[in-house]
């Protein structure tokens, strides 16, 4: 009994010296380590898988939060420990989505079929270049272990305001972002020129946490054609 008794002691002394922490990147990677050290410029850890491995160093500007395996959660660049809810955890190997929201604006150049199409079905005269306002909601569906993402986005719009017009639209892509940050996508696209596809491609930067997107679009209908330059900033939401 008293063997026994100790077996498991250890055992439980093992696995609770095997206890992982949770480090993610700015860049939404998600590592599973042991952090070892903290200092002014950089984090020092073990790989969770091989903790009998070389110690790695990491920038602590490379870092936007790290969770450790009592459930503390530290960001980066503050002094105490952080409120909010991971970026996004690992359970049973797989990874939840993150979620990201944020403004967009930019400018519509619409074709002359377009413009025809407003004026004879909602009576009003559109400008070939129009202001659009809106709002993007991200969702980072998976990221590889070489950067690359998978997305699906909303993006609802209103142009046109500057010539005193409300002219709704409504876009849902899939897409790709390659660790660098270029993306592309294609989705439905519901306007007052009717439904179509839209076709996206841009880039993402991103600084503090926070990304920039630009972004290009193209969505060809039988009603016309709108080519719209779109930008803004997104955040995680927790």
């Amino acid at each position: 009994m008293k063997h026994l008794l100790l077996t498991i002691i250890a055992c439980l002394l093992y696995v609770a010296a095997q206890a992982q922490d949770v480090l993610i990147k700015r860049n939404g990677d998600e590592l599973e380590v042991k952090v070892l050290e903290i200092n002014l410029q950089e984090v020092k850890y073990k790989r969770f898988d091989n903790l009998e491995g070389p110690v790695i160093s990491i920038a602590k500007a490379d870092i936007f939060m790290i969770k450790y395996e009592n459930g503390t959660k530290v960001i980066m660049n503050e002094t105490r420990p952080a409120m909010q809810q991971p970026v996004y955890a690992r359970g049973n190997n797989q990874q939840q989505s993150l979620k990201l929201a944020g403004p967009r604006l930019g400018f519509t150049v619409l074709s002359q079929n377009y413009r025809d199409h407003i004026k004879d079905d909602f009576d009003t005269d559109v400008s070939a270049l129009m202001t659009q306002f809106g709002w993007q909601f991200e969702t980072r569906v998976f990221t590889l272990e070489n950067g690359t993402s998978g997305l699906f986005e909303f993006v609802p719009l209103i142009g046109g305001l500057e010539q005193g017009k409300f002219l709704p639209s409504l876009s849902a892509l899939v897409g790709i972002r390659g660790a660098k940050g270029l993306e592309f996508g294609i989705g439905p696209n519901v306007s007052l020129g009717g439904a179509g596809l839209v076709l996206a491609a841009g880039t993402n930067f991103q600084t503090q946490g926070v990304n920039f997107p630009v972004n290009v679009a193209i969505a060809p209908s039988s009603d016309g054609m709108r080519f719209s330059v779109l930008f803004g900033f997104n955040s995680r939401k927790y």
